[in-house]
């Protein structure tokens, strides 16, 4: 049947019509946004720097997380994917996220604690601007640091502040390892701390990365050590400046907060640069102590 041309005109319509159609749709997908992948925070690994020693997104007083004091921070390994900057267990975490772990001095004093030595190069200057402040502070130290440099050990104690095990060789991972496992590195950690200092108390363990789990709480606990997290986390561990560390702690700091700050694992000068803002301004409004051992 030939065409007429009222038909060609209707069909030629009509081929024109579905076309645009087809061209607004192609034009209106292209406009919608793609999901944004959901942030993961870095992995956490027995390899990581020393430094990497708090959850991305959870850790209390850590910028970018909750404010010092708004409440606990979320399972890590994540920390909280964490390692801690950072991987996180996967057991399920109490309501606190800390497994238990003690988080604030219990008074009105505050705690400066330095994590990941002792160094030859950050330590001595941490314990003499610490020394020129009448400030008493707190040591969690990595094992194998400790055997390496006893006399940075010696030091600490003799200035009457608080040693702290860290764990042998700062494994982030270490909450998730068999209980022996676990207890023999703690044991090894407070050996290589009593070879430098025998009569030294040693009643604190801190997990690195905060990567706490019942397990590792547990036998910190069986060994007599209070395991111990922390409650302001400037990131000094990721060389932000002093300015910066010096402001957020600042800021941050009220009665009974721990401050987390490190005297090893990486470039620690911006730390030291920083206390020099942070000690005379805390000394004159709050008493800063090492957290206590129980002894006198």
């Amino acid at each position: 049947m030939r065409a007429t041309p009222t038909g060609r005109v209707i069909g030629l319509v009509t081929v024109i019509v579905a076309a645009v159609l087809g061209s607004a749709y192609t034009l209106g997908q292209s406009m919608v946004a793609e999901p944004s992948p959901q942030a993961t925070g870095l992995s956490a690994t027995p390899n990581e720097p020393h430094y990497a020693d708090q959850p991305p997104e959870a850790t209390p007083g850590r910028p970018g997380g909750p404010t010092p004091g708004a409440g606990s921070h979320a399972a890590e390994p994540s920390t909280s994917g964490q390692d801690g900057g950072v991987g996180q267990p996967a057991e399920t975490e109490s309501p606190d996220g800390l497994f238990g772990a003690r988080a604030t001095t219990g008074s009105a004093e505050v705690a400066l604690t330095f994590d990941d030595g002792p160094d030859p190069r950050y330590t001595p200057q941490v314990l003499e601007l610490l020394r020129q402040y009448g400030v008493k502070a707190t040591f969690c130290v990595v094992g194998e640091n400790a055997r390496n440099h006893p006399d940075l050990i010696q030091a600490i104690v003799a200035d009457g502040h608080t040693l702290c095990n860290h764990s042998w060789q700062h494994d982030v991972l270490l909450g998730k390892r068999s209980p022996d496992v676990i207890r023999d590195d703690l044991l090894r950690t407070n050996a290589a701390i009593r070879d430098a200092a025998p009569t030294a108390p040693i009643v604190y363990f801190r997990q690195p990365g905060g990567a706490w789990t019942y397990p590792v709480v547990s036998a910190a606990e069986d060994l007599g050590m209070t395991p111990l997290h922390w409650t302001v986390d400037p990131s000094d561990w990721s060389v932000p400046g002093a300015a910066k560390i010096a402001d957020f702690v600042l800021n941050g700091v009220q009665p009974g907060s721990v401050v987390l700050l490190h005297d090893a694992g990486g470039n620690r000068q911006g730390t030291v640069d920083a206390l020099y803002l942070i000690l005379p301004d805390l000394t004159a409004r709050l008493r800063l102590e090492a957290l206590p051992t129980g002894t006198t």
